[in-house]
């Protein structure tokens, strides 16, 4: 594109987090090519990425991601990138920063959650390729449960079993109201949690537990359910007992560096919107400013909650000489 016709670019000082870089010499992106509907095949992906010298990798369904993405940084790739649904970035991002290696998310899945939170632009598929080649660098936090990264949270009890549920991925709300109906009100099974919080308080009956890296907003209408910042060092923690299981108020919340949670079994539990199963007990740990992530010099590289708490812009007075 001629540079006279180039948007321009976001203002990068020490205050935002982010710094330029050199772009990457051998960049491989991973690209799930049935995430989102077929976002990434839709938009000719892979052929707009090797035009800009990515190597562009479309997965067999059968195909191994995390060996894929260790071979590709073993093998001397100095960035890697996910074109997918979040539990697919989850997966890249750890080698990544296994590899001490940048990583760019490429926002090909159903609804973008990481991609939102991190300031990528989710209606420009095409757009955060620059990430690999005029992009911005900034360190972020990575999560895990167990030992298994996620980048955006980790969700237990009525969640647990609602991410199983076929439903679940195009009307995430309804599905979970429906399943807290039906495990609430018609005598279904919670699993047997147990943690203690912050205040030394123990939960016993727990209907929903949300793990998250980095806490959400829950504060602001307009921007709830995003996460201002995703390098405070803190895990968010959510919780919301079983009505009339306790004199205390049913919901919770707060931050932590690490949480322990104990089971009778195994658990089912929502991975970054993935169905699985977590052996008890359940350690979870923030590893900050683990993961070094592109982003393209022209996406925000915010999301709605840190615009919504953002200073407005200092303007100059119409009095000034």
């Amino acid at each position: 594109m001629d540079e006279a016709l180039r948007p321009p670019r976001v203002d990068v000082d020490a205050s935002s987090g982010c710094r330029r870089v050199d772009p990457p010499r051998r960049p491989v992106l991973f690209i799930n090519p049935n995430s989102g509907g077929g976002k990434a095949a839709q938009a000719g992906l892979a052929e707009r990425a090797r035009k800009r010298g990515i190597e562009a990798v479309v997965l067999a369904e059968d195909e191994d991601l995390v060996s894929a993405a260790r071979e590709a940084a073993a093998g001397g790739a100095d960035a890697l990138g996910m074109a997918g649904g979040d539990g697919s970035l989850a997966a890249v991002a750890a080698m990544a920063a296994a590899y001490e290696l940048p990583f760019v998310c490429v926002p090909a899945g159903t609804r973008n959650h990481f991609a939102l939170d991190l300031g990528v632009d989710r209606h420009d598929l095409i757009g955060a390729l620059d990430a690999f080649t005029d992009g911005v660098e900034r360190r972020i936090d990575l999560a895990e449960v167990n030992g298994r990264a996620f980048v955006n949270n980790v969700s237990l009890g009525i969640y647990g079993d609602a991410v199983r549920r076929s439903a679940y991925r195009d009307a995430k709300v309804r599905t979970v109201l429906e399943t807290a109906d039906e495990v609430m009100r018609q005598g279904g099974v919670l699993p047997a949690l147990h943690l203690i919080d912050d205040l030394g308080h123990e939960h016993h009956h727990l209907a929903i537990v949300l793990v998250s890296n980095n806490p959400y907003a829950l504060d602001y209408p307009l921007a709830r359910g995003t996460r201002p910042a995703l390098d405070t060092g803190h895990l968010g923690i959510l919780l919301l007992d079983v009505p009339g299981e306790t004199h205390r108020p049913i919901g919770r919340t707060w931050t932590a560096l690490r949480l322990e949670m104990t089971a009778a079994e195994a658990v089912q539990a929502g991975v970054d919107g993935e169905a699985m199963d977590l052996s008890s007990p359940l350690r979870f740990v923030i590893r900050p400013r683990a993961l070094r992530v592109l982003i393209s010099s022209r996406h925000l590289g915010m999301s709605p909650s840190a615009r919504r708490l953002a200073p407005p812009p200092v303007r100059p007075s119409r009095h000034a000489s």
